[in-house]
């Protein structure tokens, strides 16, 4: 089985920046892509970033574009994302997950909380 951990959110101010770290553990053997997700209150959940496990390939939501870059580091099994300047509009619990081409995004997270002030 394939557990997601993320970790590294907090309180911010807009302009700032957080780290979000996703650790991978299990039968990472299974995983293509890694996805990063968020979900505000009340609104649905939206893709963020992904990125290729076994390659650097990344892809990202126009409203991250620029400010955020996701990495990996594949000894570590782990999934990153950097976001810079940060907007309220970014306040969101944030999630990583695996998918790929073939199969839905899956093994999901408990989330990493990050909130944005003005």
């Amino acid at each position: 089985q394939l557990q997601f951990i993320e970790s590294g959110g907090g309180l911010v101010q807009a302009g700032g920046s957080l780290r979000l770290s996703c650790a991978a553990s299990g039968r990472t053997s299974s995983i293509s892509l890694v996805g990063w997700f968020r979900q505000a209150p009340g609104k649905e959940r939206e893709f963020v970033a992904r990125i290729d496990w076994f390659g650097n390939s990344a892809y990202y939501a126009d409203s991250v574009k620029g400010r955020f870059t996701i990495s990996k580091d594949n000894s570590r099994n782990t999934v990153y994302l950097q976001m810079n300047s940060l907007k309220p509009e970014d306040t969101a619990k944030y999630y990583c997950a695996t998918g790929s081409a073939f199969v839905p995004w899956n093994s999901w997270g408990q989330g990493t909380q990050v909130t944005v002030s003005s």
